[in-house]
């Protein structure tokens, strides 16, 4: 009994530091009758053994027992010098228990010594996809105004219908639309890196198209093309993201490219009032986006494919085993700055593959399309699509319509040119991004969703309160435009996508986001076509208490349903929230 005291004190000090979460399973235990004793210096091979990073995630389904002998075993191997006892041990334990993926993959964050530099390419090509998004925005509304010009179209076709200029408009949000469903069942079969390539090549080709217009039709056309491009991007962006970056970061890359999106309606709104004046200066906003889009697609030709695609793909059966996890190797030691063909990297890499094809039915391989609204996978998607649907239905189109007359009746003279008063609110925009981005991953999703929603619902009563009551008071109207804005993005701007990014299953995670991308431009395009006829019916202050009430709800979502994702690896998140 001594030996067994001995052995057991050795082994706790030995994981003590390195897996707080053991300590509940121990203190389970029958063995938890013993004084935990003083930290015993470990070796490197004990530290970074996945036997010892995760003991609890293997005794599913065990008794407190059978649990004590496994954590014997394996300190008793531990403190041997043989590796090969180490990963001997490991195999007999996977063995003895079927290992749920989700908590083995997570070795993939443990490897996550990384340099800088080697993290932000695989964010910044990425990204550029959501800078382009962004710029289409805001170049758009600078476009229309230059081509309907008769002076400053440079075109015989400027006199457009409400209906054609809608087209054009929102020409790239149908081909969003298009794109989003596009992405649903190509996605896991491309891949993160070739959508995002060719996503590029929709943007090229789409912003050529409509820069050389000879007439209407090409121009709905190109726009329709670049639409496409942004489906796939916005898609396959968040993805590619979430599944390359550091687990301790992933939060600030993936808010990072929501703060590129509004850079680029920033961008799109400087070069519409540099060329406003321009004769056929819509042609030239519209090809600006050229040049960023083929750097977007060069920058994602050099970067490696997403480690946790190439597993699944492994894990499907879709090819060699071996030459999936020798992709896996040199992409990790890529993404992560590390020497490529890292011995540590191998044989961790080797242990998720045996995990991951144990946690899959083989019969199903890669599962039916409808296996998105099945168990944790729908689980997931209420969460993202409702984070995304009230994203859209929460107003944000409408405050930002009446900004104009509202910094107007403040006595600000910018109001009077559209073009200053969207930089000005772009510029603003563009802060409380940054601001988001810089505390998402200190104070976590739901404390800026909670406190962003709150100041949306305050500030549309607001709102509503000044086009009924409070007339006289423009500061309150000032203050409460200021107040939605920059509530909306601490919180539904950059949160909503951060969340379905990281919210789904691996397996169904291309799928998840599409439908995501979806509901999202889907419930764009209904509030852009319901605003008119509604702001007719009801008035601006109706409409804001409207808004003010869907937003109440939204709160009430937000506080019970979505959860905290703050600091866990996307495997955490699939065994700990989802199931």
């Amino acid at each position: 009994m001594e030996n067994v005291r001995m052995v057991y004190q050795i082994g706790v000090g030995t994981i003590r530091s390195g897996v707080c979460e053991m300590v509940g399973v121990l203190v389970s235990s029958p063995l938890s009758a013993f004084a935990f004793p003083p930290r015993v210096q470990q070796s490197h091979e004990a530290r970074r053994s996945p036997i010892l990073l995760q003991p609890h995630c293997r005794c599913h389904g065990r008794s407190p027992l059978q649990i004590g002998s496994l954590r014997l075993l394996h300190v008793s191997f531990a403190s041997s010098s043989s590796r090969h006892q180490i990963r001997s041990q490991a195999h007999l334990d996977k063995l003895s228990s079927q290992s749920s993926f989700s908590s083995d993959a997570a070795d993939i964050d443990d490897i996550d010594a990384f340099s800088w530099p080697a993290a932000l390419l695989p964010f910044l090509f990425p990204a550029l996809g959501g800078l382009l998004f962004g710029y289409d925005i805001g170049a758009t509304s600078g476009a229309t105004i230059s081509l309907q010009s008769p002076e400053l179209s440079g075109t015989n076709w400027f006199n457009l219908s409400a209906v054609q200029l809608g087209l054009v408009v929102s020409g790239s949000l149908y081909g969003a639309l298009a794109g989003s469903l596009v992405a649903f069942p190509t996605a896991d079969f491309l891949g993160r890196r070739r959508e995002l390539i060719i996503a590029s090549g929709l943007y090229i080709l789409g912003g050529l198209v409509t820069g050389y217009a000879s007439n209407l039709s090409i121009l709905i056309f190109g726009r329709l093309l670049y639409g496409i491009g942004i489906g796939l991007a916005m898609h396959g962006a968040p993805l590619y993201i979430a599944e390359t970056s550091p687990s301790n970061i992933r939060g600030t890359l993936i808010s990072l490219k929501e703060l590129l999106i509004v850079l680029g309606i920033l961008l799109g709104y400087l070069v519409g009032n540099a060329k406003i004046n321009s004769v056929g200066g819509w042609r030239f906003m519209y090809g600006f986006s050229v040049p960023i889009a083929l750097l977007m697609g060069i920058g994602m030709w050099s970067l490696p494919p997403s480690p946790r695609w190439l597993l699944l793909k492994a894990a499907q059966g879709k090819g060699s085993l071996e030459e999936y996890k020798e992709k896996v190797v040199c992409a990790l030691g890529r993404l992560r700055g590390r020497p490529v063909g890292d011995k540590l990297s191998k044989e961790k890499i080797e242990d998720i593959i045996i995990s991951m094809k144990a946690a899959y039915d083989e019969n199903e391989q890669a599962g039916n399309l409808l296996e998105v609204f099945e168990g944790a996978s729908l689980k997931a998607f209420l969460i993202g699509g409702g984070l995304v649907l009230f994203q859209q239905i929460t107003g944000q189109p409408s405050v930002l319509y009446y900004a104009a007359s509202i910094l107007q009746s403040a006595g600000f003279s910018a109001a009077s040119d559209a073009t200053r008063v969207s930089v000005v609110i772009g510029l603003f925009k563009f802060i409380m991004t940054g601001i988001a981005v810089l505390k998402v991953d200190e104070l976590g999703r739901r404390p800026l969703l909670i406190g962003g929603v709150f100041g949306i619902v305050l500030s549309l009563f607001l709102l509503a309160a000044y086009y009924k009551v409070l007339g006289d008071l423009s500061l309150v109207a000032v203050g409460s435009l200021l107040l939605y804005v920059g509530s909306y993005q601490v919180s539904f701007g950059p949160i909503s996508w951060l969340m379905v990014s990281e919210i789904f299953p691996l397996k169904t995670r291309g799928r998840g986001i599409s439908l995501a991308v979806l509901v999202n431009f889907g419930s764009n395009a209904i509030v852009t076509f319901a605003f008119s006829p509604l702001q007719e019916l009801l008035g601006p202050d109706n409409l804001f208490l409207l808004f003010g009430f869907i937003a109440l709800i939204s709160l009430l979502f937000v506080i019970l349903y979505v959860p905290e994702t703050k600091g866990l690896s996307l495997e955490e998140i699939e065994s700990k929230i989802l199931k």
